[in-house]
């Protein structure tokens, strides 16, 4: 199986859909596709659980299938959006000084791909 580990730090919206829907396309084709929320796109979580925003229910169904492995808790603390992230019931990363450790994903057989 194939095995990809997104992590998305952009967080400009219109990057962040095509994390979502390139993990949901993943996961349609068989392979083991993560989201790892990292950087500035830790801003959206909040914005992301509100029901008129127009990535709420693509982000519910990423949600839903499993597909979000995490969030940086270093980021989401700095950029004030850690309880959002809590709230959600997301796990956070912290193994590499507070943030999410590629290294780790690539011993557990990732490839990296960074947005």
């Amino acid at each position: 199986m194939k095995k990809f580990a997104l992590f998305v730090f952009n967080g400009d919206p219109m990057c962040f859909i095509h994390v979502l829907l390139n993990a949901l396309d993943m996961k349609e084709k068989g392979y083991d596709g993560k989201i790892i929320i990292e950087g500035s796109a830790t801003k959206l979580l909040p914005e992301l659980a509100k029901s008129d925003n127009p990535l709420h229910k693509l982000w519910e169904k990423v949600k839903e299938a499993g597909l979000v492995d995490g969030v940086c808790k270093a980021c989401s603390n700095k950029l004030e959006t850690l309880e959002a992230a809590k709230k959600q019931g997301l796990t956070l990363l912290d193994e590499m000084s507070g943030h999410p450790s590629m290294a780790r994903y690539r011993d557990e057989g990732f490839e990296i791909i960074s947005f």
